[in-house]
């Protein structure tokens, strides 16, 4: 069985989607979101997906940071590093992780390996010569 959270949501997006509140509608809409499949909760993946909010919360003020930064101040190295993809990643937290080095103005994510890699392409300032 749905919880009524998830009921909401279904028929909220049954609802924008369609932008008909009659009544068949809404009995359609009520019965595509008890048909629709659950997915098996864990509450290791309900961490993870509250650790990928903090993350999500974290970028967009480091977004807007690294840009006035580019801006003021240029950037001319650049390389090709591998990141760890963390372990026990589902497809949508990959997806998430992805995003969110690729919405970071400095980096961006070349290709994702399989084997739990991210090949990401960031720039940098010139290091000072000593």
């Amino acid at each position: 069985m749905i919880g009524y959270l998830n009921l909401i949501l279904r028929l909220t997006i049954w609802f924008l989607l369609t932008a008909n509140f009659s009544v068949a509608n809404i009995i359609i809409g009520v019965a595509i979101a008890f048909l629709l499949p659950g997915r098996p909760k864990s509450r290791a993946a309900l961490q993870d997906w509250l650790r990928a909010f903090k993350e999500i919360l974290i970028a967009i003020p480091q977004a807007y940071l690294e840009a006035f930064e580019i801006s003021l101040r240029p950037h001319y190295e650049e390389d090709i590093v591998l990141e760890r993809v963390p372990p026990r990643r589902t497809p949508g937290l990959i997806f998430l992780d992805i995003f969110l080095i690729t919405f970071t103005p400095k980096t961006i994510v070349l290709r994702y390996h399989e084997d739990g890699w991210y090949e990401v392409h960031r720039i940098r300032r010139r290091r000072r010569q000593p």
